[in-house]
């Protein structure tokens, strides 16, 4: 018998929101020290879709879940224990895109906010480098603490907490002093998701 698990991994740039003013709050994982070498900036895309290093490469490995490098995930679950289900992007459904693919989850980006990864018999058998799916002028509830994952909602649900709403994404910089109130910075790839929190 052949025993198949899937799992999450949570990288090590997971989902630490840096403020403007310096100073960050730890939303889940390790903070991820901004780049304040960088200078320029490019235009802001509407999505994730032209930012350099979502476009990814297929490093190999396989999993039983059928997505492509520039589609949407719903993830969730616990960590010995993932649920993965294919979403739309920009959906109220999705909460990832899928960024890269490899054989084993240590060889996705380093700044990626999620991996997701399935082994069989204790060998990894592949692995989904995740982004959250982040949309122009779109909410996503950002969980402050455990284990949760971000999930898309309504700008004006009052019942939502912990909401970030998207309102530019910088290239060619990982610098949250770059946007009006702070953002989410993925350093290794270099380009930060400015955002406003609305609760």
């Amino acid at each position: 018998m052949h025993a198949l698990s899937r799992g999450l991994l949570a990288a090590g740039a997971a989902l630490t929101l840096m403020l403007a003013a310096g100073c960050s709050s730890s939303d889940a994982g390790t903070a991820v020290a901004a780049d304040t070498t960088a200078s320029s900036s490019s235009a802001a895309p509407t999505t994730t879709d032209n930012v350099s290093g979502q476009e990814g490469i297929d490093a190999g490995g396989s999993t039983d879940i059928d997505v492509e490098i520039g589609q949407c995930v719903k993830l969730g679950g616990t960590m010995t224990a993932a649920e993965i289900d294919n979403a739309e992007c920009g959906s109220m459904e999705s909460n990832y895109k899928v960024i890269a693919k490899a054989a084993e989850n240590e060889q996705c980006p380093t700044d990626v906010n999620q991996t997701y990864y399935e082994t069989l018999n204790g060998v990894e058998q592949g692995a989904l480098c995740l982004d959250v799916d982040w949309v122009i002028d779109g909410c996503m509830s950002v969980p402050s603490t455990g284990m949760d994952e971000p999930a898309r909602v309504d700008c004006a649900d009052p019942s939502a907490t912990s909401v970030e709403k998207v309102t530019e994404i910088k290239t060619g910089t990982a610098d949250p002093n770059d946007c009006p109130e702070g953002g989410f910075a993925y350093e290794a790839r270099q380009f930060v998701v400015c955002t406003t929190t609305v609760s």
